[in-house]
């Protein structure tokens, strides 16, 4: 029998059904209470709303626990693949050794987009935001690629989704090149995921870029850990945008979009702002701290503390242990890496920061590590959209498979006029 809750309401009794999750996460069914009752939830922000159930990603923030088809993601560490991981997400399971080898191949033989797309990025002003014109070249690619408009078996999602993971390195990179005046490098086939990518960034006709094996980790697993993170802003647009059959291309570039704005994806530029702020005001750790702990302070202490997870970030800890491997590694003076260092040495042996559960989070490492690799800021996001490409890819194929999906269609409350006649302000 199925378990209800109680919802009285005019004097009038409705009972609710009670959902499940396999890990005995539940919620209450209201796709019904509007039709029953006539009433509707009000929920600003969605923090209390399920929007749809998904077999992808399961996140416990009380805990400090992020799994990927129920895997844990600290299991991702000592291999880092994210080609792997990304077919793990999209299709439910592991690849097997056949599957791999065939999704690596396209990747590799998909990395070039259209020559007539690389004269798209003339058009763009040289001081273009780089998500902007990923954002922008990703909706193109629908035009490229028409066949793809419609997916309707796995055989074409796969065909489909390794362009997309294999294109959107190059677009990324080739808009960096456009800002910075360089010439365009095209991807190398003998170069795997993220060595091709990096090549595509730093070589020069003159001077072929080599990535050495920590560094390749060291982006391998930041690709991992920003895969999928549940129903955040980015993924629920992807999924909004899909539910009116929007193809695959304009669902992930609404996603891109969702990823700009600065409370999403831009929180480990916040990061590197702040160190720069220490760094030009002279200010020591130490200082700041004591500042950012002040009730009334204007400084905040960017990169620690996580809306979702109420104990430690589980993506923060492997990316901490990978940033002291890449540090150690390239023996690299940085008095901004020193900064940072020195505040998370300070925070996690606070009383304030341990009280309060504010341990440095992703953003944090994500930050340092990607300027120690050379990475400037403005590409920053557009790293974590390379990354979270995988996790949209997943949540569209999924919404798109589930029978009698509807269109997201959110209510509201209406607090505006109420009816008034019109009275026209114009002369005659």
């Amino acid at each position: 029998m199925t378990e209800t809750v109680t919802l009285q309401v005019d004097g009038k009794t409705y009972q609710l059904p009670l959902v499940q999750g396999t890990e005995g996460e539940r919620a209450i069914d209201i796709s019904r209470l509007r039709a029953e009752t006539g009433l509707i939830t009000l929920d600003p922000g969605y923090g209390n709303t399920g929007s749809c159930e998904s077999a992808i990603t399961y996140i416990d923030g009380e805990q400090g626990i992020l799994r990927y088809r129920g895997i844990p993601i600290e299991q991702f560490e000592n291999n880092p693949n994210f080609v792997e991981v990304a077919w793990l997400l999209i299709f439910g399971k592991l690849p097997s050794p056949a599957q791999y080898d065939r999704f690596s191949e396209a990747l590799t033989n998909k990395a070039n987009i259209d020559e007539s797309m690389t004269h798209n990025f003339q058009g763009f002003p040289r001081s273009a935001p780089p998500m902007a014109i990923l954002s922008a070249m990703i909706n193109a690619l629908s035009c490229f690629h028409p066949e793809f408009r419609k997916v309707d078996d796995l055989d074409q999602l796969e065909a489909v989704a390794a362009r997309l993971i294999s294109k959107i390195r190059t677009i990324a990179a080739f808009a960096y090149r456009r800002s910075r005046g360089k010439p365009i490098m095209y991807p190398d086939p003998k170069l795997r995921y993220v060595a091709n990518f990096l090549h595509m960034m730093f070589s020069q006709p003159y001077e072929e870029y080599i990535c050495d094996e920590v560094t390749q980790d060291a982006i391998n697993l930041l690709l991992i850990l920003h895969a999928d993170h549940e129903q955040n802003c980015s993924t629920s647009t992807v999924r909004m945008v899909g539910s009116s059959q929007a193809n695959l291309f304009t669902s992930c570039a609404s996603g891109v979009s969702a990823l700009w704005g600065p409370l999403h994806g831009g929180a480990n530029v916040q990061v590197l702002d702040m160190l720069n702020r220490i760094h030009k005001g002279h200010m020591s750790p130490e200082e700041y701290v004591r500042r950012a702990k002040e009730k009334d302070s204007s400084e905040r202490l960017m990169g620690f503390g996580h809306r979702v997870y109420k104990n430690f970030d589980p993506r923060a800890t492997v990316l901490q242990r990978i940033a002291e491997r890449l540090f150690e590694k390239m023996n690299k003076k940085d008095p901004l890496l020193d900064i940072a260092r020195k505040l998370e040495e300070i925070t996690l042996n606070d009383s304030y920061f341990l009280e309060r559960k504010l341990y440095p989070n992703v953003d944090f490492y994500s930050g340092i590590i990607l300027r120690a690799i050379g990475i400037p800021t403005n590409m920053f996001t557009v790293i974590f959209a390379i990354g979270r490409l995988p996790g949209w890819i997943a949540h569209w194929a999924e919404q798109n498979g589930t029978p009698n999906a509807r269109i997201a269609r959110p209510r509201q409350i209406y607090t505006g006029h109420p009816k008034t006649d019109y009275v026209s302000l114009l002369k005659s």
